[in-house]
């Protein structure tokens, strides 16, 4: 365990909970994905697993994020029925692991920003759109297919559609009110509900094939193909690797605000879990893995505060790996009914590119249309070409030389700065006008739009609001507090967050500040001065002078608390 880390029995019994709660969830969720890209579901569960406890070792020592659980993507299960269908099942671990190896070449170099910046979020959105397309019409059949496979529309089948479209509203109900709750609940009482149905009405259930589980060397296969197969399977593993790093990358943001605690993300820690990931389970055939954002949503509501949930969660897909018949008590149209909602939740996502424009919002409806109708890697190729000749022909539209475009094009990876450019404007010069310098204002990180007393003041804001919570979210996780009323340093946010629950308890307790100074020291800044507490002590307002020093580092995305000394004048 690292230092950083201060497992109380506290914490450990809420990442145990929120793992048993992620782990019923995530067993929907993965069987859907496993029949999505035809692999066989004990394989699936399998690579969960081992990302769950892959996620929780690399926490151990390079955390990218706090909350986020792993497993196999949504998106990239079309992706990885594609590979079946053109490489043969025999080939799948050969391109996991060129995955893996890509991943980790991103992972070292730290390219995952420069991906980014090459491909506009929008296009992103357009193809998780288009393959959120492709899931829900994957699904859809299973809401009115019998058993016995009749034909035409029979009373049983508008039976079957009938009890699909309630599950479906009971799913979206629940949904509706537990989301930000409870978020596990929904689709835990969607497959119970179906469970009890199918108890009486005879419905398709779901089948599990035993599956002979072993290691492998994961190699290609080439009998009977031509060599030229091998460039196409690398093709292939980089379209798998860019999109794989996309979704974590975008993941990671979203996870980061899902924590209550306010943690910063390190989405190149997240890419070495998921690169060590997929290179493990290629040699026993496994699936492809990032942190997944339902999941994830699942295990921060039910209250996880670090990555041992994960390994709860892959214990408790072990039982139902180890005992896979209990899953085949789970009907196929309740598993529908949750998979058309992942396909509609990822659709829906194109609808926020809305903001961006109205070029923006029918580029990414394009690239949704492309890739349902022709594929991912084509999809995504053809819109990439299509806005970079949009872009170009702007660009010649004002008469921009083609040396200055291709100038502008690698800036955008570059992190060069004009001797004359600020923290808030960028100086450019404009070649058409003979080198004339051109201004653009620049957006300031969330971080530069609060100063350290702004911060600080916060605290105090937060502390006189008595939002527990929201004081101890502004330390680091292993920040240091000696407190005012404390009798003992206190290390980490389970005991600073102990300090604050006692000091709170005192009646109407506020705090207001007097003098203070402020030094800078590369972007670790202090705030020392003086401040005073009041409560109310039976009936008499007490006040409590003291003095402080905050020790606080500023990145890109916020302040934190690194230590806090204080204690009372001397009397």
């Amino acid at each position: 365990m690292t230092s950083s880390l201060q497992w109380t029995p506290d914490v450990i019994r809420k990442d145990i909970i929120a793992g048993i709660v992620t782990g019923l969830m995530a067993i929907p969720l993965t069987v859907g994905i496993c029949l999505m890209s035809e692999y066989p579901i004990q394989i699936g569960l399998l690579t969960v697993i081992f990302a769950c406890f892959i996620g929780f070792i690399t926490f151990l020592f390079k955390p990218g994020n706090y909350v986020g659980t792993p497993g196999v993507a949504a998106g990239l299960a079309p992706v990885l029925a594609m590979g079946i269908h053109t490489f043969g099942m025999e080939n799948m671990p050969f391109l996991i692991m060129l995955t893996s190896v890509f991943q980790m070449l991103v992972w070292h170099f730290k390219l995952e920003n420069y991906i980014l910046k090459a491909v506009p979020s929008f296009l992103v959105e357009g193809l998780l759109a288009g393959v959120g397309i492709k899931i829900a019409l994957k699904f859809f059949p299973y809401t009115h297919e019998l058993v016995h496979g009749d034909n035409g529309w029979t009373e049983d089948r508008m039976y079957l559609v009938m009890l699909s479209i309630m599950l479906f509203i009971l799913f979206i109900i629940l949904f509706r009110k537990y989301s930000k709750k409870s978020p596990g609940i929904p689709y835990i009482a969607t497959l119970a509900s179906g469970a009890i149905l199918a108890l009486w009405i005879d419905v398709p259930m779901l089948h599990i094939e035993a599956t002979d589980f072993k290691l492998l060397i994961p190699k290609p296969y080439l009998d009977g193909k031509e060599p030229i197969i091998i460039v196409k399977m690398i093709g292939f593993a980089l379209m798998l690797a860019f999109i794989d790093v996309i979704e974590q990358v975008m993941s990671n943001v979203a996870i980061g605000k899902l924590d209550v605690l306010n943690r910063p993300t390190n989405t190149n820690n997240s890419l070495l879990a998921i690169w060590i990931a997929n290179l493990g389970s290629s040699f026993f055939g496994g699936m492809t893995n990032l942190d997944g954002l339902a999941k994830s949503a699942t295990n921060a509501m039910a209250g996880a505060v670090t990555k041992l949930s994960n390994l709860v969660t892959g214990l408790v897909l072990l039982f139902f790996l180890v005992f896979s018949h209990f899953l085949t008590y789970l009907p196929e149209f309740s598993l529908a009914v949750l998979m058309i909602f992942t396909g509609w939740k990822m659709f829906a996502g194109v609808f926020h590119v809305a903001t961006e424009g109205k070029y923006a919002l029918i580029l990414s409806l394009f690239c949704c249309i492309l890739v349902w109708q022709l594929g991912i890697f084509e999809g995504l190729l053809i819109s990439l070409g299509i806005h970079s000749f949009v872009t170009y022909f702007v660009y010649r539209h004002h008469d921009t030389p083609n040396t200055v475009i291709v100038k502008t094009f690698f800036q955008q990876f570059a992190e060069e700065f004009h001797p004359y450019s600020t923290k808030t404007m960028a100086v450019v010069e404009n070649e058409k006008f003979n080198g004339a310098l051109k201004y653009v204002s620049l957006r300031k990180p969330p971080s530069d739009h609060k100063s350290l007393s702004n911060f600080i003041n916060d605290w105090g804001t937060k502390l006189n609001a008595h939002t527990l919570l929201g004081v101890v979210g502004m330390y680091d996780y292993s920040g240091l507090l000696w407190g005012t009323f404390a009798k003992e340093l206190k290390s980490g946010h389970p005991e600073i967050k102990k300090y604050f629950e006692h000091l709170m308890e005192l009646d109407e307790l506020s705090v207001h500040f007097d003098t203070f100074e402020i030094r800078g020291y590369g972007d670790i800044f202090l705030q020392s001065g003086s401040y005073t507490f009041s409560y109310t002590k039976k009936g008499h307002r007490e006040h409590v002078p003291a003095r402080y020093s905050f020790v606080c580092r500023k990145d890109k995305n916020a302040w934190v608390i690194l230590e806090h000394h204080s204690s009372q004048f001397p009397s």
